[in-house]
């Protein structure tokens, strides 16, 4: 899984949440460091994406259109919008970007749960 969070803390704190279900965790600063890890790692690397929207340099709208573009499996990778972006019109624009989910800060554990098993891989990372 990739996570992509420019804030230091919120970063640590989503580990911390997402090591609870045994996932292994790449981080990105931003969506061009999202994009440049993609683009470097195996096509298929990664079962999902969570992506902060506002951020430096790239935000997560934009790092978004950018993976929906790529020319092989990756632009299908599962893309879940964790944001303090909480309106419904938000929501919307993710999901309208390619965004598949859209979590509001801050996350619902149960809620992520949730989205961890709709779209997490689990018998790719059992083999």
């Amino acid at each position: 899984m990739l996570l992509v969070e420019d804030n230091e803390l919120n970063a640590e704190i989503g580990i911390e949440l997402l090591n609870t279900f045994k996932v292994i965790i790449d981080l990105a600063k931003n969506g061009e460091e999202c994009i440049k890890i993609l683009e470097k790692m195996p096509e298929g690397y990664y079962d999902l994406i969570l992506m902060d929207i506002q951020m430096p340099i790239m935000d997560g709208y934009e790092a978004t259109k950018i993976i929906r573009s790529f020319n092989n499996n990756n632009a299908q990778i599962p893309i879940i919008a964790m944001t303090a972006n909480a309106f419904e019109e938000d929501r919307k624009h993710a999901l309208q970007l390619g965004m598949n989910e859209h979590l509001a800060k801050p996350v619902d554990i149960e809620k992520l749960k949730d989205v961890l098993t709709k779209y997490f891989n689990h018998e790719k990372r059992e083999k």
